[in-house]
């Protein structure tokens, strides 16, 4: 798969949404679970081709939806600050290019701590990892 500068853009912008306030290794897992929807192996995969595709459909991260206080960040209304969208740029690039593995053993969802309301999917859920305020889920029916 031929990854773009606006893959790699869009996958920053998305980790610095979900896990700025993680550390390095939280963006890490966070740009994993991106990848392994990505990777997801079906050909049409709901969860869309390629990693913008991926990141900006809809339901999936509601830090893209234009209600979501992120959102003016991630479209370039306001800017991100340089240290932190640098941060996660290198977390995504490393991701991308498989200079880290998987810390989540294949996890395709995540929640923070700080919801109100756990999902539902996360019942039935295999959980993976918990790394810092998220918990990371694989086998999600």
């Amino acid at each position: 798969m031929s990854i773009s500068e606006r893959d790699r853009d869009i996958l920053a912008r998305t980790v610095w949404a979900e896990a700025r306030g993680e550390g390095f290794a939280g963006q890490i897992a966070v740009a994993w679970a991106i990848r392994n929807r990505v990777e997801d192996g079906r050909e049409n995969s709901w969860w869309g081709e390629g990693y913008a595709d991926v990141c900006q459909k809809p339901y999936q991260f509601s830090c893209w939806n234009k209600n979501d206080p992120n959102y003016p960040f991630l479209s370039g209304i306001r800017q991100i600050p340089f240290r932190e969208l640098a941060q996660c740029r290198i977390a995504a690039d490393q991701v991308i290019d498989g200079r880290v593995s998987d810390p989540t053993c294949g996890a395709t969802h995540y929640y923070a701590l700080s919801i109100q309301v756990v999902p539902g999917w996360a019942a039935k859920a295999k959980q993976t990892l918990l790394l810092g305020h998220h918990i990371f889920f694989s086998d999600v029916p």
